[in-house]
């Protein structure tokens, strides 16, 4: 059976954008994958937020997964922090890999912004330690958006370096092909990825938002005056339009193509509220059981001890190997 490795870090409450970029996609792969599915505590302090917040923030994360359908009797639900050969294989790694490698990567530039000499070394190396979530795990695939390509890029990169230099080990990991809308775009700016960090929340539809609430950022989400045309190439110059026709799309598992074609010569008065009547259908049941798991929290904390044990057995064992590879000594 293949083997997903995914997590999202525990930063803010999930949104739409998690939801369609990653978590509905995971649901079916847990049937037909072996699911390493973890919340990336470790990843979240390169920008540490309060201790208590990030406490909360990891078992809202957990209890989301779990209500958008993930059963934890199929897949490995687990805290990153709670396998500590995330943390060791990524300093095994970090001796392998190149700094031209890592002054390549993107998204340190973007996150450090003009000042990155005051940056933390995590936000720099943190690349290393995604790697070493991949590899430690043995995945042979990772859902990744185009946000992450780079990312998983290095991974193999580190991988193919190890077993040249140690024999072969390490699976090299492919991309897992994500659905209609993988890239959830901002409901203010659609040149903006939807995100738990944008200082607006009109900007995301929130997993713990109400129907209300939900209905009502749809209504105002930034869109144009023009008529819906009846081809999707007619929306390429038009980024607020395509990201709604695409959230459309993927919650009603359809094209976005066949979208379009049904509301070709319509306006978003008519749209949006079609729109807002079916993220409430499909996001209101999320949001419903996700307040009663959080309510729990002994509950969420079993089920990630759960995850835990089973995380643990493959990644102690690849962990054991790939130190006993490079001549480390066994306790």
């Amino acid at each position: 059976m293949k083997r997903i490795l995914s997590g999202i870090q525990p930063t803010n409450t999930l949104n739409l954008g998690n939801y369609l970029g990653a978590i509905k996609n995971w649901v079916p792969m847990q049937k037909t994958h072996e699911c390493f599915l973890m919340i990336a505590d470790l990843h979240a302090l390169t920008n540490p937020p309060e201790s208590e917040v990030l406490r909360r923030n990891t078992r809202e994360v957990a209890a989301t997964y779990i209500a958008c359908g993930i059963d934890p009797e199929y897949a490995a639900i687990f805290v990153q922090s709670h396998i500590t050969p995330h943390a060791e294989l990524s300093w095994l790694l970090s001796t392998i890999t190149s700094m031209g490698w890592l002054n390549r990567m993107t998204q340190f530039k973007d996150k450090a912004g003009k000042d990155k000499e005051a940056a933390n070394l995590g936000l720099y190396a943190y690349p290393v330690l995604m790697a070493a979530d991949i590899l430690l795990y043995q995945a042979t695939h990772v859902p990744v958006g185009e946000d992450q390509k780079q990312h998983l890029e290095l991974a193999r990169d580190i991988a193919m370096a190890f077993n040249r230099k140690y024999g072969e080990f390490f699976t090299v990991p492919d991309p897992a092909i994500l659905g209609e809308a993988s890239r959830v775009m901002s409901l203010r700016d659609g040149s903006k990825k939807m995100s738990k960090s944008d200082p607006s929340d009109m900007s995301r539809i929130n997993l713990t938002d109400d129907a209300d609430t939900i209905s009502s950022k749809i209504k105002k989400a930034t869109s144009d005056s023009e008529l819906l045309p009846d081809n999707l190439a007619a929306l390429e110059n038009r980024a607020e339009a395509r990201n709604l026709i695409n959230i459309y799309a993927a919650l009603s598992d359809r094209s976005a193509e066949s979208v379009v074609q049904e509301f070709a010569g319509q306006g978003f008065g008519k749209f949006k509220p079609a729109l807002a009547e079916l993220c409430v259908e499909k996001l209101s049941p999320i949001s419903t059981r996700l307040h009663a798991l959080m309510q729990d929290t002994a509950a969420l904390d079993a089920l990630l001890a759960k995850g835990a044990e089973r995380a643990r057995m493959v990644a102690d064992k690849t962990l054991r190997e790939a130190k006993q590879r490079m001549g480390l000594l066994l306790s």
